[in-house]
């Protein structure tokens, strides 16, 4: 009983056996079938691409890719067909992808040389240098990709020093372009300032000119009152004389002094007239005297 379950096992591993070997042949059989049918539509494409059939070569290269997604050399040739119809992205992308799946040194140095050439036309300069150096990694014995690799640098020392120069540039516009902003912004400070100063100076001198008008006409009314007349003249000078001849208090005026004497005179003479009479009820009469 149990030899006869080993020997059903044995013949199951047995047959899986020949079945995995033979779907391995059925499917190495189907990838040279593909392989062969991959290279067929790389000759067609080859023939188009000579009768300038762009589009043919290039459908009958994508077919052929499909059929044998892992020959780079395929995917190379794609590459160098859009590059000389400078189609340089899409160059890029199927030389990009043959250098990957390559596992020839030769295929990769050309797909990355051809690579180098694409960016320099793009003007890539930059990734141009690494294209080459990739290049010259497979290959470096290649002349050619060392020569394009030294003007590749060149190129993009160039370009550095222009955007430098250009970026310099642009810091000094703008700031030219601020300082210039700032100058305006005083400028138009200094003319608001000078504007207020002439407003005040204005309005000084319209207030002066009011002022002036206005004592103009005081003055003109002063001149239009009536004059006074030479009698009210003489009066008032003849006032002002007694004013001027009026004593200084605790003094006597000339015409006082004068009333004084003469009323002492007279006094005097009343009194010498009662002694007199006196005198002459006892006496007889004499002439008078003078005093």
């Amino acid at each position: 009983m149990k030899r006869k379950k080993m020997k059903h096992k044995l013949i199951i591993f047995i047959g899986l056996v020949f079945s995995v070997a033979f779907q391995a042949k059925a499917q190495d059989e189907e990838a040279k079938q593909r392989q062969t049918e991959a290279k067929t539509l790389a000759f067609e494409a080859q023939n188009a691409m000579a009768n300038n059939e762009f589009a043919k070569a290039e459908a009958k290269y994508r077919e052929a890719i499909s059929k044998d997604p892992d020959n780079a050399e395929l995917k190379f040739n794609l590459g160098t067909v859009y590059h000389n119809k400078e189609k340089n992205l899409e160059s890029v992308s199927r030389l990009n992808q043959s250098a990957k799946v390559s596992e020839s040194k030769s295929t990769k140095h050309k797909a990355f040389h051809n690579q180098g050439n694409v960016f320099m036309k793009e003007e890539k300069y930059g990734e141009a240098v690494e294209a080459y150096k990739n290049a010259l990694r497979n290959d470096p014995t290649d002349e050619e990709t060392r020569y394009n690799l030294a003007i590749a640098k060149n190129k993009a020392e160039q370009m550095q020093q222009d955007q430098d120069k250009s970026k310099d540039q642009e810091e000094q516009n703008k700031k030219n372009k601020d300082e210039e902003g700032e100058n305006k912004e005083d400028q138009q400070k200094n003319q608001d300032k000078k504007d207020n100063q002439e407003g005040d100076q204005g309005k000084d001198q319209e207030q002066g000119s009011e002022e002036n008008k206005q004592e103009k006409k005081e003055g003109e009314g002063d001149q239009e009152k009536p004059q006074p007349d030479k009698q009210q003249q003489k009066d008032s000078g003849e006032e002002g004389k007694e004013q001027s001849q009026q004593p200084v208090k605790g003094q006597m005026s000339p015409q006082q002094m004068k009333n004084l004497l003469e009323a002492m005179e007279n006094q005097e003479k009343e009194i010498q007239d009662k002694i007199n009479a006196r005198r002459a009820k006892g006496q007889p009469k004499s002439t008078d005297k003078d005093w």
